[in-house]
């Protein structure tokens, strides 16, 4: 989210273009880092969520053109799902999700299964999508064998003198790199198949609805990728035992039962997945969490240019615990292995 302030005649008139001229209201709603979000109170009692879409991230045109196919076909099928009132970019207009709640931390198994639950059916939904292909929004945004390639970049040019201080972070790198393209050759194989996936499968991108139908949101990185993908982000996002910048790493590790938890919910919905794609389940929470590390530290090294810091090594700090996350992972590689077979 920027830090611009938008006067009331800016909002006035993007709500105009859109044919709304009745609001009583328009405030700043909700937590996204990316896009400038309100929302709007209207005399007729109607509500709606106003954005300014982050055109230094998103290729406007590409992206509207993604969210009109996704959001038409999920409602052609019946299926509940963000409303498009109007868009014209860079701004754009959904009817507010009346009687809808979020959560932004999970805190018990049931939710992390919940949220699985979603994102298995927005898959599942979109698996019939027709052509064309969608637009790749961040072109190789999961691809992990780039993203190394990125930090070796970075850790070449050392633009603040910082590679000495994590020779041991990037060794941690160094002895995963061969298992790091097991998914991106997979897939340039044709072993696993391409699928149209959310690719932010956080917790509070999901609406829960006051009859339990549920509502997958933030669409803005929907594109063609893998469900591994995306069920490793949920693994690396929903079983985590403590926050992404905890500086005492005694307290960051993989929690058994919300795995457990997102496995049950998650193939309870993925009716689409390929066997080749169960077996890498519980590869791929270790692979995504890796990913993000590297992006990190990479960023760390870079000068702190992309994620927002608080402090100096706020990236460093966010990268040593997504590796002790990886760590956790990894030593409960067979555990975590059989809890897949149980519900595959």
């Amino acid at each position: 989210m920027s830090n611009r302030n938008y006067s009331q005649e800016e909002l006035a008139a993007a709500l105009g273009s859109m044919g709304i001229t009745d609001q009583t209201d328009v405030s700043r709603y909700g937590s996204g880092h990316i896009n400038d979000t309100f929302k709007v109170e209207t005399r007729s009692g109607k509500r709606y969520i106003l954005q300014r879409v982050n055109t230094d991230i998103f290729p406007p045109d590409m992206l509207k053109a993604n969210i009109l196919r996704v959001t038409r076909h999920l409602k052609e099928k019946g299926v509940k799902s963000l409303e498009v009132v109007g868009y014209e970019n860079p701004w754009r207009v959904y009817a507010f999700l009346e009687g809808y709640t979020s959560v932004d931390l999970i805190t018990e198994p049931r939710e992390a299964e919940l949220a699985a639950g979603a994102f298995a059916k927005f898959q599942n939904d979109l698996a019939d999508l027709p052509p064309p292909r969608l637009g790749d929004i961040i072109p190789k945004f999961h691809d992990t064998v780039d993203r190394i390639r990125q930090l070796d970049a970075a850790a070449a040019a050392d633009v603040k003198g910082r590679k000495a201080s994590v020779a041991a972070e990037l060794a941690f790198v160094d002895r995963r790199r061969d298992e790091a393209a097991r998914i991106v050759t997979m897939m340039a194989k044709g072993e696993i198949p391409e699928r149209i996936t959310h690719n932010d499968t956080k917790i509070n991108n999901v609406m829960l609805g006051p009859g339990g139908e549920n509502v997958v949101i933030d669409l803005d990185t929907t594109m063609p990728g893998s469900a591994l993908y995306d069920f490793g982000d949920m693994v690396r996002t929903s079983s985590a035992a403590a926050a992404e910048d905890e500086k005492d790493l005694s307290k960051v590790y993989s929690k058994k039962e919300y795995f457990e938890a997102l496995v049950k919910g998650y193939l309870a919905g993925a009716k689409f997945l390929t066997e080749a794609e169960k077996a890498n389940l519980a590869f791929s929470g270790r692979l995504i969490t890796l990913t993000i590390g590297i992006r990190f530290l990479t960023d760390y090294l870079a000068g702190d240019t992309y994620f927002r810091t608080a402090y100096d090594d706020h990236n460093l700090v966010r990268c040593r615990t997504q590796f002790k996350m990886v760590e956790s992972m990894e030593t409960q590689a067979e555990e975590y292995e059989a809890i897949v077979r149980r519900y595959a």
